[in-house]
């Protein structure tokens, strides 16, 4: 193999070293009124970083292969532990959502892992099956079913957000894998249905769209987020109110170490903190897409690709959020927000990255 992807690393370990430190600066007074500890969410989050980039150098050195070998059984545990967080007293409900197992003080999102393991899945299955992806019905067909069993269960907890990541990643990688053009503008349509089913069924993702269309609507409910999202972001100039001087964490954006982190950063760093943490978040998708561009191993290349998807995904997915430009889907920001599911994943992943670069 050959050594390790080190401009990858460095961009990945300041990205993550600078998410923890907006952690604290995020969340301390919350930290302090509710837990009389202010290093309560970012001790949590440094412990999930070491453990993650741990885990990242280690899974550098895991061969890509094993996962090809042991794809099916890691789509089944996980698929196992999405129906064992939906049983009460296993799963524990957090902001409305079954989706976490508790241990102690800390929570796992069986859903995170299964944004990658289903990436797995769909790369080992384009791979042996490259030259019949033109065969929609005997083909594809079942790729999409499996990706809306797991979508319908993590709906079931609920996480839109989650499930929208998962589906587009798969999607990514079905564009890639040769598939027609038509069967997507088809899956559109479908799409499009199913959220109007979705809104139906749980009104309150109707207040998040009305409010997203007009927030001041209703300022103190559905529209809260976003315009304190937005009353932090705005004022943030070119340099912003300086680090730790973020007032929009004083008990008016709510828990803002998670979801919304991105406003405290444009409200402490201004548009050249914006800048600058978007400049790091492009460099590394672009270094991921050339490390899949670059790989001639059929499986490597689309598990690259599948990886690097859900990674763009999922950012571009939280700026929009925090910006106003769609509703509120509860999307974490990779490597910045609080989440120790999230990071853990994020960073696995971009071990198996690292070791595909390794091999190519």
């Amino acid at each position: 193999m050959k050594k390790i992807d080190y401009l990858l690393v460095v961009l990945i370990i300041l990205l993550s070293v600078f998410g923890v430190i907006m952690v604290y600066s995020a969340s301390y007074v919350w930290a302090e009124y509710k837990f009389n500890d202010p290093f309560k969410f970012v001790k949590n989050q440094a412990i999930f970083l070491l453990i993650g980039l741990s885990l990242m150098f280690l899974l550098s050195k895991v061969p890509y292969t094993f996962y090809y070998k042991y794809s099916n059984k890691i789509l089944f545990m996980v698929l196992i532990l999405l129906i064992l967080v939906l049983i009460p007293g296993i799963g524990r409900v957090r902001n409305g959502s079954r989706s976490w197992f508790g241990i102690g003080s800390f929570g796992i999102q069986p859903s995170e892992a299964c944004k990658l393991a289903l990436i797995v899945f769909v790369s080992k299955y384009l791979s042996k099956n490259q030259n019949k992806m033109n065969k929609i019905k005997q083909y594809v067909l079942p790729v999409l079913g499996i990706t809306f069993l797991f979508f319908g269960l993590i709906m079931l907890q609920p996480d839109f957000g989650t499930g929208v990541i998962l589906v587009m990643s798969v999607i990514g990688l079905l564009f890639v894998g040769g598939v027609p053009i038509s069967l997507f503008v088809k899956v559109g349509i479908i799409g499009l249905f199913g959220i109007v089913g979705l809104i139906i069924a749980a009104p309150y993702r109707l207040k998040r769209i009305l409010s997203f269309l007009n927030p001041w609507s209703d300022p103190l409910g559905s529209g809260f987020q976003i315009i304190q999202s937005l009353y932090a972001i705005g004022p943030g100039g070119l340099f912003g109110y300086g680090f730790l001087n973020s007032r929009q964490k004083h008990f008016y954006l709510p828990e803002p170490q998670t979801d919304f982190i991105f406003s405290i950063i444009s409200e402490e760093f201004g548009f050249m903190g914006v800048l600058i943490v978007s400049l790091f978040f492009l460099l590394i998708i672009l270094r991921c897409f050339n490390i899949a561009r670059k790989s001639n191993d059929l499986f490597a290349k689309f598990l690259a690709f599948g990886i690097s998807f859900g990674l763009a995904f999922q950012a571009v997915l939280n700026l929009m959020v925090v910006v106003g430009l769609i509703p509120v889907t509860g999307v974490t920001l990779p490597f910045l927000s609080y989440g120790g599911s999230s990071l853990l994943i994020t960073l696995c992943s971009m071990g198996i990255i690292l070791n595909i670069s390794r091999n190519n």
